[in-house]
């Protein structure tokens, strides 16, 4: 269940990529740290993105920021399921975009797309449109189009924030020993008994020093932290379909009833109604 860095290669020549993946059976929680153009049709699927979990219909068009998880958009679509991927270089912002003051529309929607963004309506309509041509141009004309791709989308009404706080794995990137240290013991603990006395001492601090450092990284306290974390592992379980007592205990929850009233206070339905809800949708 442990998040998953994707490493990604592109040819020598080439700024961004375009393919076409299939990992229908794959259960891939991931991220990376190149900005990313999803397309995916089915008649019916789940978005992950972030902190997002929300279904789509017939279509849906994504722009994932740097370093933002999410789980691949075709996860238990038994329908027929097509889609388009395109991945810009991790220097693509910075070096492409960022030097061209001709570029600021899309350089607000790069810097935004963090929240992860997904579009609809004319705009969906005319991108994918744009996407499917790039597939047979040549490198120089399909650059240009990507270009014209994200121009379209800066000046978009069509959009929806999905996230409406940062995501993105950096926190821990930003204290490598420290902060990677805390989530490495937060992942292998998370279903015991973290106990907060434990970390603090192994990255040598003391309690009350381990908590105003932790609140300061986090905006959250080590207890929240842990049963935000739990909760968000239970929901990758329950996308798996397996029972809700089997997660409750799998993750670290003592008490079902406990974890039904936390999972309602995190989520705002209890796990059977998401369960129900997104594994309904998946396997219409």
């Amino acid at each position: 269940m442990k998040i998953q860095k994707e490493e990604i290669c592109f040819e020598d020549n080439q700024s961004f990529k375009l393919f076409s993946p299939s990992l229908k059976d794959c259960f891939f929680w991931h991220y990376h740290p190149e900005i990313e153009l999803v397309y995916v049709e089915a008649s019916k699927g789940i978005r992950h993105v972030g902190k997002n979990i929300s279904d789509f219909e017939e279509s849906d068009l994504l722009l994932i920021g740097s370093n933002v998880p999410h789980l691949n958009f075709d996860y238990k679509i038994q329908t027929e399921c097509k889609q388009l991927v395109l991945q810009m270089r991790e220097n693509f912002f910075h070096e492409v975009i960022m030097p061209v003051p001709e570029f600021q529309g899309i350089k607000e929607l790069l810097e935004r797309s963090y929240l992860g963004l997904s579009f609809f309506g004319e705009t969906k309509e005319m991108v994918v449109k744009k996407l499917l041509q790039i597939k047979n141009e040549d490198s120089f004309n399909s650059f240009m189009s990507l270009i014209e791709i994200l121009q379209i989308l800066s000046k978009s009404y069509d959009c929806k924030e999905l996230n409406t706080e940062d995501t993105r794995v950096k926190w821990f990137f930003n204290d490598k020993i420290r902060m990677g240290t805390i989530y490495d013991y937060i992942h292998e603990n998370y279903d015991k008994n973290p106990n907060v006395n434990v970390i603090a001492e192994d990255v040598n601090l003391s309690i009350p020093a381990f908590c105003r450092y932790f609140k300061k990284q986090t905006n959250m306290t080590f207890t929240d932290f842990v049963n935000n974390y739990r909760i968000n592992q239970a929901k990758l379980l329950l996308l798996q379909n397996e029972s809700i007592t089997y997660v409750c205990f799998h993750v670290g929850f003592e008490s079902l009833s406990y974890f039904n009233k936390l999972f309602k206070k995190y989520i705002g339905e209890t796990p059977s109604a998401f369960k129900k809800k997104h594994l309904s949708r998946v396997e219409v």
